[in-house]
Protein backbone atom coordinates (compact mmCIF):
# COMPACT_ATOMS: atom_id res chain seq x y z
CA UNK A 1 0.00 0.00 0.00
CA UNK A 2 1.57 3.61 -1.01
CA UNK A 3 2.22 5.57 1.97
CA UNK A 4 -0.56 8.02 0.99
CA UNK A 5 -3.03 5.47 0.85
CA UNK A 6 -2.15 3.97 4.09
CA UNK A 7 -2.10 7.87 5.89
CA UNK A 8 -5.75 8.31 4.47
CA UNK A 9 -7.18 4.99 5.55
CA UNK A 10 -6.10 5.21 9.01
CA UNK A 11 -6.66 9.19 8.77
CA UNK A 12 -10.26 8.27 8.20
CA UNK A 13 -10.18 5.07 10.76
CA UNK A 14 -9.49 7.56 13.31
CA UNK A 15 -11.91 9.57 12.34
CA UNK A 16 -14.76 7.05 12.00
CA UNK A 17 -14.27 5.87 15.01
CA UNK A 18 -14.01 9.31 17.28
CA UNK A 19 -17.11 10.37 15.46
CA UNK A 20 -19.03 7.35 16.35
CA UNK A 21 -17.87 7.80 19.96
CA UNK A 22 -18.86 11.43 19.79
CA UNK A 23 -22.35 10.39 18.36
CA UNK A 24 -23.20 8.18 21.71
CA UNK A 25 -21.88 10.71 23.98
CA UNK A 26 -24.65 13.33 21.97
CA UNK A 27 -27.16 10.82 22.35
CA UNK A 28 -26.36 10.75 26.65
CA UNK A 29 -26.66 14.31 26.76
CA UNK A 30 -29.79 15.34 25.29
CA UNK A 31 -32.06 11.42 25.91
CA UNK A 32 -33.42 12.61 29.97
CA UNK A 33 -35.33 15.39 28.07
CA UNK A 34 -37.72 12.50 25.98
CA UNK A 35 -37.80 10.22 28.96
CA UNK A 36 -38.36 12.63 31.25
CA UNK A 37 -41.94 12.07 32.25
CA UNK A 38 -40.86 8.13 32.19
CA UNK A 39 -38.20 8.85 34.80
CA UNK A 40 -40.98 10.86 36.64
CA UNK A 41 -43.34 8.01 36.39
CA UNK A 42 -40.75 5.44 37.93
CA UNK A 43 -39.34 7.30 40.92
CA UNK A 44 -41.76 9.64 41.54
CA UNK A 45 -39.26 12.56 41.34
CA UNK A 46 -39.78 16.23 41.73
CA UNK A 47 -38.31 18.86 38.63
CA UNK A 48 -35.49 19.55 41.05
CA UNK A 49 -34.43 16.14 41.40
CA UNK A 50 -35.09 15.44 37.43
CA UNK A 51 -32.89 18.21 36.95
CA UNK A 52 -29.91 16.81 39.28
CA UNK A 53 -30.29 13.45 37.36
CA UNK A 54 -29.99 15.01 33.78
CA UNK A 55 -27.06 17.54 35.26
CA UNK A 56 -24.87 14.80 36.75
CA UNK A 57 -23.72 13.95 33.04
CA UNK A 58 -22.32 17.58 33.39
CA UNK A 59 -20.85 17.64 36.53
CA UNK A 60 -17.80 14.98 36.02
CA UNK A 61 -18.05 15.83 32.14
CA UNK A 62 -16.94 19.76 32.78
CA UNK A 63 -14.81 18.35 35.66
CA UNK A 64 -12.81 16.19 33.61
CA UNK A 65 -12.06 18.92 30.54
CA UNK A 66 -9.18 20.15 31.67
CA UNK A 67 -7.60 16.37 32.74
CA UNK A 68 -8.98 15.07 29.46
CA UNK A 69 -6.93 18.01 27.48
CA UNK A 70 -3.83 17.41 29.99
CA UNK A 71 -3.93 13.88 29.33
CA UNK A 72 -4.65 13.91 25.42
CA UNK A 73 -1.44 16.32 25.10
CA UNK A 74 0.46 13.74 27.20
CA UNK A 75 -0.33 10.11 27.21
CA UNK A 76 -2.26 10.13 23.67
CA UNK A 77 -5.57 10.57 22.90
CA UNK A 78 -5.74 6.45 22.30
CA UNK A 79 -5.43 5.17 25.53
CA UNK A 80 -7.60 7.95 26.66
CA UNK A 81 -10.38 7.27 24.54
CA UNK A 82 -10.54 3.55 25.03
CA UNK A 83 -10.38 4.17 28.86
CA UNK A 84 -13.40 6.92 28.29
CA UNK A 85 -15.39 4.20 26.51
CA UNK A 86 -15.14 1.30 28.66
CA UNK A 87 -16.66 3.60 31.95
CA UNK A 88 -19.13 5.02 29.83
CA UNK A 89 -20.71 1.65 28.65
CA UNK A 90 -20.37 0.68 32.09
CA UNK A 91 -22.11 3.93 33.23
CA UNK A 92 -25.16 3.15 30.76
CA UNK A 93 -25.30 -0.32 31.71
CA UNK A 94 -25.68 0.92 35.14
CA UNK A 95 -28.54 4.09 34.29
CA UNK A 96 -30.50 1.21 32.62
CA UNK A 97 -30.28 -1.65 35.56
CA UNK A 98 -30.38 1.31 38.16
CA UNK A 99 -33.45 0.04 40.87
CA UNK A 100 -33.52 3.62 42.67
CA UNK A 101 -32.82 7.66 42.11
CA UNK A 102 -29.36 6.83 43.85
CA UNK A 103 -28.34 4.36 41.08
CA UNK A 104 -29.99 6.61 38.37
CA UNK A 105 -27.00 9.43 39.59
CA UNK A 106 -24.41 7.29 39.68
CA UNK A 107 -24.87 5.62 36.09
CA UNK A 108 -25.35 9.25 34.55
CA UNK A 109 -22.26 10.49 36.38
CA UNK A 110 -20.30 7.45 35.29
CA UNK A 111 -21.55 8.00 31.27
CA UNK A 112 -20.81 11.42 31.65
CA UNK A 113 -16.92 10.94 33.32
CA UNK A 114 -16.82 8.77 30.05
CA UNK A 115 -17.59 10.84 27.52
CA UNK A 116 -16.36 13.73 29.06
CA UNK A 117 -12.64 12.89 27.17
CA UNK A 118 -14.21 12.13 23.96
CA UNK A 119 -14.27 15.37 21.98
CA UNK A 120 -11.18 16.55 22.63
CA UNK A 121 -9.77 13.08 22.12
CA UNK A 122 -11.35 13.89 18.42
CA UNK A 123 -9.98 17.09 18.37
CA UNK A 124 -6.87 16.29 18.80
CA UNK A 125 -6.64 13.39 16.28
CA UNK A 126 -8.17 15.96 13.89
CA UNK A 127 -5.09 18.28 15.00
CA UNK A 128 -2.61 16.06 14.92
CA UNK A 129 -3.63 13.92 11.26
CA UNK A 130 -5.51 17.02 9.48
CA UNK A 131 -3.96 20.42 8.03
CA UNK A 132 -4.77 23.76 9.66
CA UNK A 133 -6.80 24.94 7.10
CA UNK A 134 -8.96 21.45 7.29
CA UNK A 135 -9.52 22.18 11.00
CA UNK A 136 -12.63 24.10 11.03
CA UNK A 137 -14.62 21.75 8.19
CA UNK A 138 -13.81 18.49 10.16
CA UNK A 139 -14.67 19.87 13.55
CA UNK A 140 -18.01 20.94 11.67
CA UNK A 141 -18.20 17.46 10.26
CA UNK A 142 -17.84 15.85 13.70
CA UNK A 143 -20.68 18.06 15.02
CA UNK A 144 -23.17 17.29 12.28
CA UNK A 145 -22.47 13.42 13.31
CA UNK A 146 -22.34 13.88 16.42
CA UNK A 147 -25.90 15.80 16.64
CA UNK A 148 -27.41 12.60 14.59
CA UNK A 149 -26.68 11.28 18.47
CA UNK A 150 -28.44 14.17 19.78
CA UNK A 151 -31.90 13.98 16.90
CA UNK A 152 -31.82 9.98 17.97
CA UNK A 153 -32.47 11.04 21.26
CA UNK A 154 -35.33 13.19 20.51
CA UNK A 155 -38.07 12.10 18.67
CA UNK A 156 -36.48 8.63 17.67
CA UNK A 157 -36.67 7.90 21.21
CA UNK A 158 -39.73 9.44 21.76
CA UNK A 159 -41.69 6.77 19.69
CA UNK A 160 -38.71 4.19 20.50
CA UNK A 161 -40.19 4.22 24.22
CA UNK A 162 -43.86 3.74 23.12
CA UNK A 163 -42.73 0.16 22.35
CA UNK A 164 -39.58 -0.51 24.27
CA UNK A 165 -38.52 0.63 27.67
CA UNK A 166 -36.00 3.23 28.30
CA UNK A 167 -34.28 0.75 30.09
CA UNK A 168 -33.41 -1.43 27.00
CA UNK A 169 -32.37 1.64 24.84
CA UNK A 170 -29.51 1.94 27.61
CA UNK A 171 -28.69 -1.54 27.78
CA UNK A 172 -27.97 -1.17 23.85
CA UNK A 173 -25.82 2.28 24.07
CA UNK A 174 -23.71 0.50 27.15
CA UNK A 175 -22.59 -2.62 24.74
CA UNK A 176 -22.08 -0.28 21.78
CA UNK A 177 -19.59 1.65 24.01
CA UNK A 178 -17.80 -1.39 24.91
CA UNK A 179 -17.46 -2.53 21.25
CA UNK A 180 -15.88 0.81 20.29
CA UNK A 181 -13.20 0.49 23.00
CA UNK A 182 -11.99 -2.12 21.58
CA UNK A 183 -11.92 -0.84 18.24
CA UNK A 184 -10.43 2.54 19.31
CA UNK A 185 -7.49 0.54 20.88
CA UNK A 186 -6.72 -2.33 18.05
CA UNK A 187 -6.60 0.46 15.24
CA UNK A 188 -6.30 4.13 16.62
CA UNK A 189 -3.18 6.00 15.86
CA UNK A 190 -2.35 9.33 18.08
CA UNK A 191 -0.24 10.42 15.32
CA UNK A 192 0.87 10.19 11.82
CA UNK A 193 4.86 9.19 13.27
CA UNK A 194 3.54 6.79 15.39
CA UNK A 195 2.77 4.49 12.88
CA UNK A 196 5.91 5.25 10.91
CA UNK A 197 4.25 7.77 8.51
CA UNK A 198 4.70 11.82 8.26
CA UNK A 199 3.16 14.62 10.24
CA UNK A 200 0.47 16.86 8.85
CA UNK A 201 2.75 19.58 9.19
CA UNK A 202 5.73 18.39 7.64
CA UNK A 203 3.38 17.48 4.58
CA UNK A 204 2.27 21.15 4.47
CA UNK A 205 6.09 21.90 4.22
CA UNK A 206 6.17 23.76 7.92
CA UNK A 207 8.49 22.60 10.74
CA UNK A 208 7.29 19.33 12.74
CA UNK A 209 5.16 20.13 16.35
CA UNK A 210 6.67 18.45 19.36
CA UNK A 211 4.70 15.24 20.26
CA UNK A 212 4.96 16.33 24.16
CA UNK A 213 5.75 19.37 25.95
CA UNK A 214 7.64 20.26 29.13
CA UNK A 215 4.73 19.05 32.13
CA UNK A 216 1.00 19.08 32.23
CA UNK A 217 1.12 21.57 34.54
CA UNK A 218 3.34 24.23 32.72
CA UNK A 219 0.94 23.26 29.75
CA UNK A 220 -1.71 24.63 31.80
CA UNK A 221 -0.17 27.14 33.11
CA UNK A 222 0.84 28.75 29.55
CA UNK A 223 -2.89 28.14 28.30
CA UNK A 224 -4.63 29.47 31.18
CA UNK A 225 -2.27 32.54 31.51
CA UNK A 226 -3.44 33.24 27.67
CA UNK A 227 -5.83 36.14 27.88
CA UNK A 228 -6.80 35.07 24.59
CA UNK A 229 -8.24 31.78 25.53
CA UNK A 230 -10.56 32.83 28.20
CA UNK A 231 -13.85 34.82 26.05
CA UNK A 232 -14.13 31.80 24.30
CA UNK A 233 -14.65 29.89 27.72
CA UNK A 234 -17.43 32.30 28.86
CA UNK A 235 -18.97 32.48 25.50
CA UNK A 236 -19.71 28.66 26.05
CA UNK A 237 -20.48 28.85 29.58
CA UNK A 238 -23.29 31.45 28.43
CA UNK A 239 -24.48 30.26 24.94
CA UNK A 240 -23.59 26.52 24.54
CA UNK A 241 -24.74 26.32 28.74
CA UNK A 242 -28.29 27.52 28.06
CA UNK A 243 -28.62 25.61 24.83
CA UNK A 244 -27.67 22.22 26.18
CA UNK A 245 -29.90 23.22 29.80
CA UNK A 246 -32.85 23.99 27.23
CA UNK A 247 -32.27 21.27 24.08
CA UNK A 248 -31.53 18.70 26.65
CA UNK A 249 -33.70 18.86 29.52
CA UNK A 250 -36.57 22.07 29.58
CA UNK A 251 -37.48 22.61 26.38
CA UNK A 252 -39.63 19.36 26.17
CA UNK A 253 -41.71 20.20 29.36
CA UNK A 254 -41.65 23.77 28.39
CA UNK A 255 -43.45 22.85 25.15
CA UNK A 256 -46.01 20.19 26.65
CA UNK A 257 -46.67 21.75 30.47
CA UNK A 258 -46.15 25.31 29.46
CA UNK A 259 -47.70 25.52 25.45
CA UNK A 260 -49.90 22.59 25.54
CA UNK A 261 -47.99 20.52 23.10
CA UNK A 262 -48.06 16.46 22.50
CA UNK A 263 -45.08 15.11 23.84
CA UNK A 264 -44.27 13.69 20.05
CA UNK A 265 -44.82 17.21 18.87
CA UNK A 266 -42.76 18.61 21.41
CA UNK A 267 -39.48 16.36 20.90
CA UNK A 268 -40.11 17.11 16.73
CA UNK A 269 -39.49 20.96 18.02
CA UNK A 270 -36.03 19.36 19.50
CA UNK A 271 -34.91 17.65 16.93
CA UNK A 272 -35.69 20.31 14.76
CA UNK A 273 -33.44 22.45 16.46
CA UNK A 274 -30.66 19.51 16.95
CA UNK A 275 -30.76 19.12 13.29
CA UNK A 276 -29.98 22.80 12.63
CA UNK A 277 -26.88 22.97 14.92
CA UNK A 278 -25.58 20.00 13.24
CA UNK A 279 -25.84 21.35 9.81
CA UNK A 280 -25.25 25.08 11.23
CA UNK A 281 -22.36 23.33 12.72
CA UNK A 282 -20.83 21.56 9.25
CA UNK A 283 -21.85 25.22 7.19
CA UNK A 284 -20.20 27.39 8.98
CA UNK A 285 -16.28 25.43 10.16
CA UNK A 286 -16.39 25.06 6.10
CA UNK A 287 -17.61 28.89 5.54
CA UNK A 288 -15.26 30.16 7.53
CA UNK A 289 -12.26 28.02 6.53
CA UNK A 290 -12.93 29.22 3.10
CA UNK A 291 -13.24 32.71 4.05
CA UNK A 292 -10.38 32.70 5.93
CA UNK A 293 -11.74 34.23 9.00
CA UNK A 294 -13.59 32.95 12.02
CA UNK A 295 -15.50 36.01 13.87
CA UNK A 296 -17.71 37.27 10.99
CA UNK A 297 -20.20 34.35 10.86
CA UNK A 298 -19.51 33.81 14.91
CA UNK A 299 -20.35 37.23 16.07
CA UNK A 300 -23.69 37.36 13.50
CA UNK A 301 -24.98 33.61 14.66
CA UNK A 302 -24.22 35.03 18.31
CA UNK A 303 -26.66 37.81 18.17
CA UNK A 304 -29.23 35.46 16.33
CA UNK A 305 -29.15 32.66 18.89
CA UNK A 306 -29.67 35.40 21.48
CA UNK A 307 -32.53 37.51 19.73
CA UNK A 308 -34.43 33.81 19.46
CA UNK A 309 -34.74 33.51 23.21
CA UNK A 310 -37.01 36.16 22.82
CA UNK A 311 -40.51 34.22 22.10
CA UNK A 312 -39.55 31.73 25.09
CA UNK A 313 -38.86 35.07 27.78
CA UNK A 314 -42.49 36.30 26.50
CA UNK A 315 -44.37 32.79 26.85
CA UNK A 316 -46.02 33.81 22.86
CA UNK A 317 -48.62 31.02 21.58
CA UNK A 318 -46.93 30.45 18.56
CA UNK A 319 -48.56 28.04 15.60
CA UNK A 320 -46.66 24.91 14.84
CA UNK A 321 -44.77 26.32 11.89
CA UNK A 322 -43.78 29.51 13.57
CA UNK A 323 -42.44 27.54 16.65
CA UNK A 324 -40.43 24.93 14.61
CA UNK A 325 -38.86 28.02 12.84
CA UNK A 326 -38.08 29.49 15.59
CA UNK A 327 -36.20 26.44 17.07
CA UNK A 328 -34.59 25.91 13.78
CA UNK A 329 -33.13 29.64 14.23
CA UNK A 330 -32.02 28.73 17.77
CA UNK A 331 -29.66 25.86 16.73
CA UNK A 332 -28.89 27.70 12.96
CA UNK A 333 -27.37 30.67 16.21
CA UNK A 334 -25.69 28.14 18.24
CA UNK A 335 -23.44 26.66 15.31
CA UNK A 336 -21.48 29.62 15.65
CA UNK A 337 -20.45 28.83 18.99
CA UNK A 338 -18.37 25.78 17.68
CA UNK A 339 -15.92 27.65 15.95
CA UNK A 340 -14.49 28.73 19.51
CA UNK A 341 -12.81 25.48 19.52
CA UNK A 342 -11.11 26.69 16.36
CA UNK A 343 -9.68 29.98 17.83
CA UNK A 344 -8.65 28.23 20.58
CA UNK A 345 -6.12 26.06 19.17
CA UNK A 346 -5.13 28.89 16.90
CA UNK A 347 -4.05 31.27 19.97
CA UNK A 348 -2.24 28.71 21.60
CA UNK A 349 0.81 26.51 21.03
CA UNK A 350 0.28 23.60 18.35
CA UNK A 351 1.43 21.00 21.17
CA UNK A 352 -0.85 22.77 23.29
CA UNK A 353 -4.42 22.13 21.20
CA UNK A 354 -5.89 19.29 23.18
CA UNK A 355 -5.32 21.65 26.72
CA UNK A 356 -6.94 24.93 24.99
CA UNK A 357 -10.05 23.45 23.52
CA UNK A 358 -10.54 21.63 26.13
CA UNK A 359 -10.63 25.10 28.31
CA UNK A 360 -12.82 26.19 26.54
CA UNK A 361 -15.33 23.32 26.44
CA UNK A 362 -15.01 23.31 30.37
CA UNK A 363 -17.24 26.67 30.29
CA UNK A 364 -20.20 24.89 28.19
CA UNK A 365 -21.03 21.91 30.18
CA UNK A 366 -19.88 23.79 33.50
CA UNK A 367 -22.35 26.17 32.88
CA UNK A 368 -25.16 23.12 31.87
CA UNK A 369 -24.46 21.34 35.17
CA UNK A 370 -24.86 24.60 36.69
CA UNK A 371 -28.02 25.59 34.68
CA UNK A 372 -30.64 22.68 34.75
CA UNK A 373 -31.06 21.94 38.34
CA UNK A 374 -31.10 26.11 38.50
CA UNK A 375 -33.62 25.99 36.58
CA UNK A 376 -35.72 23.23 38.22
CA UNK A 377 -35.58 25.17 40.97
CA UNK A 378 -37.02 28.39 39.26
CA UNK A 379 -39.72 25.76 38.09
CA UNK A 380 -40.33 24.32 41.80
CA UNK A 381 -40.74 27.58 43.40
CA UNK A 382 -43.26 29.11 40.33
CA UNK A 383 -45.86 29.26 42.81
CA UNK A 384 -49.40 30.52 41.57
CA UNK A 385 -50.11 31.42 37.78
CA UNK A 386 -49.74 28.66 36.17
CA UNK A 387 -46.57 26.33 34.87
CA UNK A 388 -46.14 28.95 31.81
CA UNK A 389 -45.14 31.60 34.81
CA UNK A 390 -42.44 29.17 35.92
CA UNK A 391 -41.41 28.78 32.11
CA UNK A 392 -41.21 32.23 31.06
CA UNK A 393 -39.22 33.02 33.83
CA UNK A 394 -36.65 30.16 33.74
CA UNK A 395 -36.52 31.37 30.14
CA UNK A 396 -35.80 34.80 31.29
CA UNK A 397 -32.62 33.33 33.25
CA UNK A 398 -31.38 31.68 30.48
CA UNK A 399 -31.66 34.65 28.38
CA UNK A 400 -29.12 36.41 30.33
CA UNK A 401 -26.88 33.62 30.55
CA UNK A 402 -26.88 33.47 26.53
CA UNK A 403 -26.51 37.74 26.62
CA UNK A 404 -23.12 36.62 28.89
CA UNK A 405 -22.01 34.50 25.59
CA UNK A 406 -22.55 36.75 23.16
CA UNK A 407 -20.65 39.56 25.30
CA UNK A 408 -17.81 37.40 25.20
CA UNK A 409 -18.17 36.37 22.00
CA UNK A 410 -17.19 40.04 20.64
CA UNK A 411 -14.11 39.78 22.69
CA UNK A 412 -12.39 37.08 20.94
CA UNK A 413 -9.25 37.40 18.80
CA UNK A 414 -9.07 36.90 14.66
CA UNK A 415 -6.87 34.65 13.48
CA UNK A 416 -7.72 34.03 9.81
CA UNK A 417 -7.57 30.65 10.03
CA UNK A 418 -3.91 30.04 11.25
CA UNK A 419 -2.11 29.36 14.58
CA UNK A 420 -0.54 32.94 15.38
CA UNK A 421 0.46 32.21 18.47
CA UNK A 422 4.05 32.87 17.27
CA UNK A 423 3.30 35.77 15.53
CA UNK A 424 1.13 37.25 19.05
CA UNK A 425 4.27 36.69 21.15
CA UNK A 426 6.48 38.49 18.71
CA UNK A 427 4.41 41.74 18.88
Amino acid sequence: MRQSDRYRQLRGLAYALGAAAFILAFFHRVAPGAIAADLRAAFDTSATTLGFIAALYFYPYAAMQLPSGVLADSIGPRRLFTAGSVVAGIGSLLFAFAPSVDWLLAGRALVGLGVAVVFVSVLKLIASWYSEREFGTWVGVLMLLGNLGAVLAAYPLGWVIQYASWRTVFVVTGVLSLALALCIWLWVRDDPRDAGLPSARALEGKDEASQTHSGWWDGFARVAANRDTWPGFFMHLGMIGSYLTFSGLWAVPYLTDGLGLTRASATLHVTAMIVAFAFGSFAVGAISDRMGRRLPLLRALSLLYLVSWLPWVMGWQLAVAASLALFILMGVGIAGATLAWALAKELNPPALSGTATSLVNTGGFLGTALFQPLVGWVLDRAGAGGPLVGYRSAAALLAVIALIGVVAAFRLRETRCRNIFAELRRT
